[in-house]
């Protein structure tokens, strides 16, 4: 596997359209930089206070999303034993955008259920993620 460098996260601020009777949140065009492939889209609700770690995928590069709600994603790289943490959703509608090989989690961070939307350019395969349990890593979800 190839070394990743968590600086090569990339956290791209989205527009937000004003219309009438509600509001248009663009995520991602197949011009855009970080755009590499399609493969498959897919939402991950999760719950206030509750974290969901730790998960590796080795080769699907991961664009990430929080249209409801608030989350707050941390990013382990294992060469360099640093975290990089970014929280995004509605207050600060952003998309991170993942490359394979950085051990990630998540935790709700809003008052009510939030929704991560991933756009991948794989579709999902079992034998290219690798799993740990929270407790294998030494980060303190406060």
């Amino acid at each position: 596997m190839v070394t990743i460098n968590l600086d090569e996260i990339a956290v791209i601020p989205l527009s937000i359209i004003n219309t009438d009777g509600g509001n248009v949140r663009h995520i991602i065009k197949n011009t855009d930089n970080n755009f590499n492939g399609f493969g498959e889209a897919y939402f991950s609700d999760i719950d206030p206070g509750y974290i969901k770690a730790w998960k590796r995928h080795n080769r699907m590069h991961m664009n990430l999303v929080v249209p409801v709600g608030s989350v707050k994603f941390v990013f382990y790289q294992e060469e360099a034993t640093s975290f990089r943490e970014e929280e995004i959703g509605e207050e600060n509608y952003s998309l991170i955008s993942v490359p394979p090989g950085i051990w990630f989690g998540f935790k709700g961070t809003s008052t009510s259920k939030s929704i991560v939307l991933n756009i991948a350019n794989i579709t999902h395969q079992p034998d290219e993620v690798s799993r740990m349990d929270q407790s294998q890593f030494n980060y303190k979800w406060s």
